[in-house]
């Protein structure tokens, strides 16, 4: 009699268990792999992978009400609690000082979030609503928790497939950026070198950053102060040199365990029925176009900046603009040490890409703003 009843048991779960999510625990199987064969941003994708597949298993009630994955996703995703604690840990580990050693550099992040309005405009000529577009949009920004937050708020039934889509894509910058940045830029430019600055950032400006950045977005975005807030107080721990217990969790232990918690949920958001459709594929290629209009918007700010200044100015720093902190820095660093093995780009290439992390939390803001 036990014997059958496990015999029936089994039986019903085969039979749950559809081609789609066969599917889709094959997708979670491969994210598991780019992040251990091919350690594409690995701390993410490991977890999500993991998650997507606890979540195509059939019968376990793991996302129904009350279960596990879903106390997860109500606990740190629907109220926007995972992407603001990740900005702590962001916040704790980013030094602000090449940026405020070259303000300019702001530009930079500005026009990088042409990819992201110009991605809503496509998609939603594509036929998604306003809202889904905006979501699909800020894939642009090449920021997961930001893109992970509008999502959440604006069009939660795309969750899986938009934080997917901006996690594979941050992974893949070193892909997707050197043949955009060689077509656009000449040797010439590549090769130019960016004088080091001479000014020592004080102690007191670094500590009056984050201050002062909290209060003005607050004001411009008020919606952008969840995000923005822990940005800058993770930055504030991190600078005023007096809570380094809280700088050290902040940047460790708390850093690591929400990364994980919210890699598994958002992998628990790509279930089925949900992700297996054709505007998945719209996602990722709209999210693709997102990516290339925002760094070719960026590198044509950095040619303009360079012919003003009289050929002063790097245009691999505009590819820069788009966040992605910090992997398009190192990616700009190496198409300029290949062109000139002497040339270090790569502080100034920091500073330019820690612009690109607070002007998409600005964006993010004013879309909520306005469309919600």
């Amino acid at each position: 009699m036990l014997e059958n009843g496990w015999v029936s048991l089994m039986g019903a779960g085969v039979t749950a268990l559809s081609w789609r999510a066969v599917v889709m625990i094959a997708v979670g199987g491969v994210l598991i792999a780019l992040a251990i064969v091919r350690k594409y941003e690995p701390l993410l994708l490991l977890p999500i992978g993991l998650g997507c597949i606890l979540t195509n298993i059939p019968n376990t009630g793991m996302f129904d009400e009350g279960g596990l994955l879903r106390v997860l996703y109500d606990a740190g995703i629907a109220n926007g609690l995972f992407p603001s604690l990740i900005f702590l840990g962001v916040g704790a580990m980013t030094d602000f000082g090449p940026l405020l050693e070259n303000p300019k550099y702001i530009l930079f992040g500005a026009a990088a979030e042409f990819g992201v309005f110009s991605a809503l405009v496509l998609a939603t000529l594509a036929g998604f609503s306003l809202t889904q577009a905006a979501a699909i949009g800020v894939i642009g920004s090449a920021d997961g928790p930001t893109a992970i937050l509008i999502a959440s708020r604006m069009a939660p039934e795309l969750l899986g497939a938009v934080s997917v889509a901006a996690y594979s894509y941050i992974a893949l910058v070193p892909v997707i950026q050197p043949p955009l940045i060689k077509l656009l830029t000449t040797s010439e430019e590549r090769s130019i070198r960016m004088p080091h600055s001479e000014r020592e950032v004080p102690k007191g400006e670094r500590i009056a950053f984050p201050i002062a950045v909290t209060l003005i977005c607050g004001v411009i975005a008020p919606d952008s102060l969840p995000l923005i807030g822990m940005l800058m107080f993770g930055n504030l721990a991190r600078e005023s040199g007096v809570v380094e217990r809280i700088n050290h969790a902040a940047h460790y232990e708390i850093s690591n365990i929400v990364t994980t918690l919210l890699g598994i949920t958002i992998g628990a958001t790509m279930q089925a029925e949900r992700f297996l459709r054709l505007e998945t594929l719209m996602i990722l290629g709209l999210g693709l176009a997102a990516f290339m209009f925002g760094s070719t918007s960026g590198i044509l700010l950095g040619k303009l900046m360079n012919l003003v200044s009289g050929g002063r100015v790097n245009p691999l720093l505009g590819s820069c603009g788009i966040s992605a902190f910090p992997i398009s820095a190192r990616v700009a660093q190496n198409l300029a040490h290949d062109e000139d093995p002497s040339n270090f780009l790569l502080m100034h290439a920091v500073g330019a890409s820690t612009s690109g992390l607070i002007a998409s939390v600005v964006t993010a803001g004013l879309l909520l703003a306005v469309l919600t």
